[in-house]
């Protein structure tokens, strides 16, 4: 991580997008034994190595240690400290696939489990937090990841819409995928701490428990029932933490500002994952220069930021008859490189027909799959 982020050189800071503050500032509220009964029976007892007891039984014995957990949770909003427990995470290594290569490291991915106390702690906040954004409308409106009522369909049914409607009236459309390298991991810990008290206000002992949250954090390897030296960490938000995602969509919010600048192009976010699309009349060919000026303006950001644009994983789509593909293609620079006859978008196959024909075909193929697999059990 310390290479991929020495690897980034940004400009000066500079706050280009800023958001007025026309809100209350965020404050914690203390809990009570029965906010945190019911927030109990929402979390998913999943066991780390670092837990004294198991969260099944955690959850059996709460009627005895609830008061402790409720003053414990209360302390840490009221001075703003985080216990350091709470911050070191176990990683286990888990192949993706069983037909994989077990002996090369890149075949495994690293799954990240923090204490089930950290997670309550983390879940309080994480719910007064997300209610806070939603009743202000600071989240991004065409953010579809890590919230409430959205998911990769809501983002799959807006894109698609467009692109289809844009059809409808005789335009053709540019869609681009960008992909982000490690963006939960490359995130400075001072540039979210500004950003925190530009988007929500906040100060004092507040501020101080986000500073506390974020930073300090550690973490070990556990493989084959041995456990590594811990590893300190400096950068990015904690993966497999509740309150993570939140603090991620808060730092990218100015990714939305910048693409709103330009008129001629529409995008859609699923956390990391960002879907920038142009349409056009066949006539109108120089609106592409507004996305290309666009895709400029988020590597800028993107780099000024700490975050980086992965160009190898970046994909283009021409939505438009055969025959226009061409000179399209030169009217958008370096993109042309990057164009594709298909590209998956959040799991569904775009083609330029938007057709859909080759992502029913390939799902067929894993059904039939499955059920041989089925019919030999």
């Amino acid at each position: 991580m310390k290479d991929i982020r020495a690897s980034i050189i940004p400009h000066p800071a500079h706050k280009a997008c800023t958001f007025a503050l026309s809100h209350p500032c965020f404050s914690f509220k203390l809990v009570t034994l029965h906010d945190v009964t019911t927030l109990l029976d929402k979390l998913k007892p999943a066991y780390g190595h670092s837990d004294v007891l198991l969260p099944s039984l955690f959850k059996q014995v709460f009627d005895s240690i609830g008061p402790c957990v409720v003053e414990m949770i209360n302390t840490s909003l009221l001075t703003g400290v985080v216990p350091d427990f709470f911050k070191h995470a176990i990683v286990e290594p888990v192949l993706k696939k069983p037909s994989l290569d077990p002996l090369k490291p890149i075949n495994y991915r690293p799954i990240s489990k923090l204490p089930f106390m950290a997670k309550i702690l983390e879940k309080v906040v994480a719910e007064q937090l997300n209610t806070f954004l939603e009743i202000n409308d600071i989240f991004d409106k065409y953010q579809s990841g890590f919230r409430k009522k959205h998911s990769t369909e809501t983002a799959l049914v807006k894109v698609s819409s467009d692109i289809l409607m844009s059809a409808d009236s005789g335009k053709h459309t540019v869609l681009v995928l960008l992909d982000l390298t490690s963006a939960f991991d490359t995130i400075d810990h001072n540039i979210m701490l500004d950003k925190l008290q530009d988007l929500l206000g906040i100060s004092g002992s507040v501020l101080k428990w986000f500073s506390s949250y974020l930073t300090g954090r550690s973490f070990s390897v556990f493989i084959n029932q041995i456990m590594s030296d811990t590893v300190g960490l400096s950068s990015g938000v904690p993966q497999g933490s509740v309150l993570g995602p939140i603090l991620f969509l808060l730092y990218i919010l100015p990714l939305g500002q910048i693409i709103s600048q330009f008129q001629d192009v529409s995008y859609h976010l699923y956390a990391d994952d960002i879907q920038l699309y142009c349409s056009f009349k066949p006539t109108e060919l120089y609106k592409l220069s507004s996305l290309i000026n666009c895709l400029s303006k988020i590597k800028k950001w993107l780099n000024d930021n700490f975050l980086i644009l992965n160009s190898a994983k970046t994909e283009t789509l021409i939505i438009a008859p055969e025959q226009s593909i061409p000179q399209i293609k030169q009217h958008i620079g370096a993109l042309g490189s990057s164009v594709q006859p298909s590209l998956r978008s959040l799991g569904v196959v775009f083609d330029a027909a938007m057709s859909l024909e080759k992502h029913s075909k390939q799902l067929i193929k894993n059904c039939f799959f499955q059920l041989r697999n089925i019919s030999k059990i």
